[in-house]
């Protein structure tokens, strides 16, 4: 592994300190490539847009939980998709829950959740002065800023943003003329979609780079912390399939424009056969389910990876299995390319090529199952701390073991010819994805507070937070499944209409309140989160006591990270409680030589060569011109 001499590194660290002292306010705050401003900004657009998919969500919920509802008190925000009556107009309805799932699939899980922490911790955990291309950084922000702006606009346009599900299958998205939401808002939709995938490969290609390249001395891959494992195979899902979807959409706007029939045939508007022969709707959802289900693995991976740092932490004991998570997410990253086709059990699938995307997506379950126990042998007779990401990890563990459950069931093609469309997928995804996913997100912000702002925020409101959400997610999400089973069908306006769902009014109206209730509760995590910014309590340098690299930095790092030469690595992250220790945490950075009373003996037989490596470095560090 090729490495930066110490006494070179800490004269071209100053030289690039005072560099960026001298640097205008725009070029250090808003056009910036320090990888920790860079995070600050997709964290902030991360959190604008989950609360502008959260206000969707309620929205439609408020029409699927009191249908008879007049909603005229909402006509100052929506406007003209308040009908007549007072009630949301049907089409809008589609347009809601299209937009909802694009804006917390892509802009809140994945953008904000990987960028803000794969962009934070990457440097910092690996011992990196800043990403290997500060500019390819600061242009995925920018491209996912704009990706942002073409889909807020959207919004507001007169035909409504873009309908048909988040998936967008085609005919709907390939016809302009089929409904209003498939007109300009879709088209704005592609194009969003388009610069957004731009923003995901630069940000990955980077990513990658940068823990193969610029890992500091001493920190190999075996060593490295489980969140930049998962961080770094993240990267390598989102770099192999989201140019599928790319193609896809691409494909789509060929469709739409330029009279292509990759998606289209045999198709009749308004009683006239349209010219287009030769395409199948299904090749679009081989496209979009190659991409598709690896990115609930892109959401997910990132979500774990911060889980397994949080719950070693603050069981104050090595992570159990180290190795074994290693592998379990290879082994996740690789069977999430080879299941794809299990969401299209009902698209008139080979019974026989079913079986074996069955096959494959209950192997997947092996892995995870991995995980999950690991999680929970941590745990056990731990002396654990009670933090608010604390208990956000184990939550997490909690929905990911829940919402998995039902991914069994799911993953039965018999089962899920039943169950698909119901609000038994919609529970499961949520559960397993959303909720999860989320929760792994506010872990990481409530346990990396201290060195994003060097503040403290406040535990109370944090414990607040968390059991509001906890309960409530489970109080929207488990009746789901329930009546799911029933037969409940997803993207219905409304059940009045249909006697063998009146059944059910009570129990959604149930989940409406729910999912308000829920929405509520995360605003003590925005009054939690701006307040602390400004007036937190000041953080120590290593509030956690934790192991890894980034709490050796001063408490709130400039650019460059270390204002010295970066540390060198001697050992795993996750020597915690370890016997004979003086205290019940081992820093990465400390020798073996220094810890004597507590070395295992393979690890005394590295002090002789680490006296070697050191001697050397002395000797190199001399014989550099001045």
């Amino acid at each position: 592994m090729a490495t930066v001499e110490p006494h070179v590194t800490s004269i071209a660290h100053h030289e690039e300190h005072d560099h960026h002292e001298h640097q205008s306010f725009i070029r250090t705050y808003i056009f910036s490539e320090d990888h920790k401003t860079i995070a600050k900004q997709y964290m902030l657009s991360g959190i604008f847009w989950a609360i502008i998919g959260a206000s969707l969500s309620i929205i439609f919920r408020l029409q699927l939980g009191f249908p008879d509802m007049k909603l005229e008190w909402l006509r100052p925000i929506l406007g003209n998709w308040i009908d007549e009556s007072g009630r949301l107009d049907k089409e809008f309805y589609l347009a809601l829950v299209t937009m909802h799932g694009t804006i917390m699939v892509f802009f809140v899980l994945t953008a904000g959740l990987s960028g803000t922490f794969s962009n934070f911790l990457i440097p910092l955990q690996i011992g990196a002065r800043d990403m290997a291309s500060g500019f390819l950084n600061m242009l995925s922000y920018w491209f996912f800023f704009l990706s942002s702006v073409i889909m807020f606009v959207s919004l507001f346009i007169e035909t409504g943003p873009a309908s048909g599900g988040w998936v967008i299958y085609p005919p709907l998205s390939a016809l302009p003329k089929a409904m209003s939401g498939s007109g300009l808002g879709m088209s704005m939709w592609l194009t969003s979609m388009a610069l957004f995938i731009v923003s995901q490969l630069l940000g990955g290609i980077n990513y990658i780079t940068t823990v193969i390249n610029l890992r500091t001395r001493g920190m190999s891959f075996s060593k490295l912390p489980l969140p930049i494992w998962a961080f770094f195979l993240t990267a390598v899902l989102g770099l192999i399939s989201f140019p599928v979807l790319l193609s896809a959409a691409l494909l789509l706007i060929f469709d739409r424009s330029f009279g292509t029939s990759f998606y289209l045939s045999e198709i009749y508007i308004g009683g006239e056969a349209l010219p287009n022969m030769g395409g199948s709707p299904v090749l679009f959802q081989h496209l979009f389910w190659f991409l598709g289900h690896p990115e609930v693995y892109i959401v997910l991976l990132p979500a774990l990876g911060i889980t397994s740092e949080i719950i070693a932490t603050n069981s104050r004991k090595p992570i159990f299995g180290y190795r074994a998570m290693i592998a379990s997410m290879i082994g996740i990253a690789f069977l999430a390319f080879i299941v794809w086709a299990h969401h299209m059990f009902v698209s008139g699938m080979n019974p026989f090529l079913g079986s074996i995307f069955m096959f494959l997506t209950l192997i997947i379950a092996v892995p995870s199952a991995v995980k999950a126990f690991n999680y929970i042998t941590t745990l056990w007779r731990g002396n654990i701390i009670f933090t608010p990401a604390m208990l956000f990890s184990i939550g997490l563990v909690s929905f990911f073991i829940s919402g998995g459950l039902t991914g069994i069931i799911l993953g039965n093609s018999a089962l899920d010819i039943q169950l698909h469309d119901t609000y038994f997928v919609v529970a499961h995804f949520h559960l397993v994805m959303g909720a999860a996913s989320a929760f792994g997100f506010l872990a990481g912000v409530y346990h990396w507070f201290p060195k994003f702002f060097g503040r403290m925020m406040n535990e109370k409101l944090g414990y607040i937070h968390f059991w509001c959400t906890f309960i409530g997610i489970y109080l929207v999400f488990f009746p789901m499944h329930y009546i799911g089973i029933a037969g409940f069908p997803r993207r219905y306006y409304s059940f009045t209409s249909y006697d063998a769902f009146k059944t059910f009014g009570d129990l959604n109206t149930f989940v409406s309140l729910a999912a308000i209730f829920t929405f509520g509760a995360q605003f003590l995590f925005l009054i939690n989160f701006f307040y602390s910014i400004f007036k937190g309590r000041k953080a120590s340098a290593n509030p956690w006591n934790s192991n890894t690299l980034e709490w050796t930095t001063p408490v709130k790092p400039g650019h460059g990270n270390w204002p010295g030469e970066i540390p060198a690595v001697y050992r795993w992250p996750y020597d915690y409680s370890k016997p004979g220790a003086q205290g019940d945490f081992i820093p990465q950075n400390v020798p073996f030589s220094q810890t004597p009373e507590s070395n295992l003996p393979h690890e005394n037989a590295l002090i002789a060569i680490e006296k070697e490596i050191e001697a050397q470095n002395y000797n190199d560090q001399f014989k550099q011109p001045h």
